[in-house]
């Protein structure tokens, strides 16, 4: 029997792989001869890059680079198992947890030290990048970016404008003529689940400026500076980067890559799941196990379990869903590809026991043996 295991983490719990190895234990126990094979599993946000890395046999890289508020951080990217692939997560460098909830201000943070893992990847041999663009600090549009690559904003008095969103209304023309070349032949594909235009009611500033720091007085200078930043690019570079879909990701980030750095912006699912090249295991697969922290009716949306879903229920294999909780409204994603969804809490706790590693670990394999102890039963038959 070949099983194959891609579950997504476990948030605040397990990793893809420690969920994916403890389901596989618990199989082993009920199947001894079955033939399982994990593939970490991420949706382009937080553990793509350890599940990447782990599912291609790359190597983790750390790297020295500017924080959000202009500190040194040490963030981590991986290069996937083909030598010529980087993989990173922008929050990385410019994430919402490296700044104490009291300084976050996206006046002042900044997207500077993405541009400085992107620079490192390159010296490494990269010549494609794939890129998580959840969990940003910053509003500045990726200037900060941008800046780090070699391309110049300059205010009134041809000067380069400052670091972080507040310079974004400063900026009157802008240079990408000293690009770093090695940034010019790369190719990125970014992981981008919004739909977001850069600047307006539902651009970046007002959708999600108020959860990095910003007063409705802030959000209103942070959309104006977009507004600013787009009009300046248009008539500098001859590129409407205004509309393009998910433009105000990561605080406008996904509008330099897409208009800047033509990037190609897609769901974050489907990417992982094309780098893994995860259909070639489900075709070849009798059972596919996958799962989250908490199955309910937004699972259908595009998340990673749902991803895997779509790719078995396509070549007709069954699918065993496994999470820490499922609502009753999760029944909806029996007709979205999955099987069947089991919760793997075994009695009444506490949401933080619950979440302890150790117990969601047994709670898994506990599960996924009792599971397959019947469908092993059943093949007998």
């Amino acid at each position: 029997m070949n099983i194959l295991i891609a579950i997504d983490s476990f948030k605040g719990s397990l990793t893809s792989a420690e969920a994916g190895e403890a389901a596989a234990a618990g199989i082993r126990r009920a199947i001894p001869d079955a033939q399982i094979e994990v593939v970490p599993l991420a949706d382009g946000g937080e553990g793509t890059v350890e599940a990447l890395v782990q599912a291609t046999g790359g190597e983790l890289i750390s790297a020295q680079v500017t924080g959000p508020l202009g500190e040194t951080v040490d963030a981590a990217y991986g290069i996937l198992g083909d030598g010529k692939t980087a993989v990173i997560e922008i929050a990385e460098a410019c994430g919402l947890p490296l700044i104490p909830e009291a300084e976050r201000n996206p006046l002042k943070s900044t997207s500077y030290g993405v541009g400085e893992l992107i620079l490192d990847a390159v010296s490494r041999g990269a010549r494609s990048l794939i890129v998580g663009l959840g969990g940003s600090a910053t509003n500045d549009a990726g200037v900060g970016m941008l800046q780090a690559l070699g391309c110049r904003f300059l205010d009134e008095a041809g000067e380069e404008v400052p670091q972080g969103g507040a310079a974004l209304g400063a900026i009157r023309s802008a240079d990408v003529s000293a690009l770093h070349p090695d940034i010019k032949n790369l190719d990125i594909q970014v992981a981008c689940d919004v739909n977001n235009p850069l600047h307006g009611k539902q651009g970046a500033a007002y959708i999600y400026g108020p959860q990095k720091g910003a007063t409705p007085e802030v959000v209103e200078v942070l959309d104006s500076g977009l507004r600013n930043f787009a009009e300046v690019v248009k008539a500098e570079l001859g590129k409407d980067i205004q509309e393009i879909p998910g433009a105000g990701a990561a605080g406008g980030l996904g509008a330099a890559f897409a208009g800047i750095l033509n990037a190609d912006l897609r769901s974050g699912i489907e990417l992982i799941l094309d780098t893994t090249g995860l259909e070639e295991k489900v075709k070849n697969a009798d059972f596919v196990i996958t799962g989250e922290g908490r199955m309910d009716a937004q699972s259908s949306m595009g998340k990673a379990a749902m991803g895997v879903a779509g790719l078995a229920e396509k070549h007709g294999v069954p699918v065993i869903a496994l999470a820490g909780s499922v609502t009753e409204e999760a029944t909806v994603l029996n007709d979205k590809g999955v099987t069947a969804l089991f919760p793997i809490l075994q009695e009444v706790v506490s949401l933080e026991e619950a979440m302890d590693p150790e117990t969601a670990r047994l709670n898994l394999r506990t599960t996924a043996e009792q599971v397959f102890r019947l469908v092993g039963y059943s093949s007998k038959r």
